[in-house]
């Protein structure tokens, strides 16, 4: 007995020394929770990225044919992690003009209203009704009606197509739009006001920054370091290799010379990534590059996904190629708020 009693004390001895050994020294911390990739659960494209309050938004385009492309969800998260889907935030219903084809949201806030730019109906010629439109709200989750009761730009200048418009506060309270289809881009200054534009310091109504040849859409305009950087989406929206570019400039209106891509497709992750927006994260220098992409084995073109991955500069504040991934970004509150 007194040698059965001897080898259990002797194991219980060895089984307790492996736990320790085992046990990480310290306490261990929480492991941080992550977006995944993609974030919007369903078919969603052309993502608008913005911050309002303590809440991080974005407003996608429903990804479908054209037809049935007649309403806006939106969705909110207090963390880049979790969302919570507002359905219908503004529909076809609220815009009397528009028919289909409803892309590409661009939402501002401005006097405690909020603003929501959009392309309606896919117009070929001037003939045609359609073009980009606003609506308006007094809360970012809507819902919005049609502020013009007609496009506000509805006709073609410089050869550019009235899409995928992207709305721009700067430093000195100008608001610009930059947009345009069919491989050119044109700048506007706004009105106060939102119910159309006013001329540049030369004149101009319609100024084109098109950054070059390979441009062909979704444009996208951010300031850092005191310069501003313009980014658009190459190739075909419905092909692998659309991709996203960028230039940098001293003024707004350019001029732009394309600096290279720093997003496209990875054949171990996802195609066609392209039609972006940009969260700079406030009280930090984190910045997210928010995106729709095709699921791999996907072959339809409109089964796009949205997804989320980090976006970062090198010390000559040049984009660094941005890496595709399943994993997504971790939380991060909106400092301060």
């Amino acid at each position: 007995m007194a040698k059965m009693k001897a080898v259990v004390a002797a194991m219980m001895a060895a089984a307790v020394s492996l736990g320790a050994a085992a046990a990480p020294a310290g306490p261990q911390r929480p492991a941080v929770p992550m977006s995944g990739n993609p974030i919007l659960p369903g078919w969603y494209a052309d993502p608008e990225a913005a911050v309002f309050g303590s809440t991080y938004w974005i407003y996608p385009t429903t990804s479908a044919p054209y037809a049935e492309q007649t309403h806006f969800d939106a969705f909110s998260s207090p963390d880049l992690v979790h969302w919570t889907r507002h359905p219908d935030v503004l529909t076809k219903a609220s815009i009397p003009w528009a028919k289909e084809a409803l892309w590409a949201p661009a939402v501002v806030e401005k006097g405690g209203r909020y603003y929501f730019f959009f392309s309606a109906n896919d117009i070929k010629t001037d003939e045609e009704t359609g073009g980009i439109g606003v609506a308006v709200a007094d809360r970012p989750e809507g819902p919005y009606r049609d502020l013009l009761g007609k496009p506000l730009i509805g006709t073609f200048h410089n050869g550019a197509q009235p899409i995928d418009q992207f709305v721009f506060e700067d430093d000195d309270g100008a608001w610009y739009m930059i947009y345009g289809g069919w491989k050119h881009a044109n700048i506007v200054r706004l009105k106060d006001d939102f119910t159309g534009v006013q001329p540049h310091e030369d004149g101009t109504l319609y100024k084109e920054i098109t950054p070059a040849p390979e441009y062909v859409e979704g444009s996208l305009m951010f300031k850092r370091g005191g310069r501003y950087y313009y980014m658009w989406s190459e190739g075909g929206w419905g092909e692998p290799e659309y991709s996203v570019a960028y230039a940098i400039a001293d003024t707004p209106t350019g001029p732009f010379k394309r600096i290279g891509k720093i997003l496209q497709q990875d054949p171990s992750i996802a195609t066609s990534a392209g039609h972006h927006s940009v969260i700079h994260a406030p009280g930090s220098d984190n910045w997210y590059i928010v995106y729709h992409r095709r699921p791999l084995g996907e072959t339809s073109r409109h089964h796009r996904a949205t997804a989320i991955d980090r976006m970062q500069f090198d010390e000559n504040g040049l984009i660094l190629p941005v890496k595709m991934t399943l994993e997504g970004v971790p939380a991060e509150r909106v400092q301060g708020r």
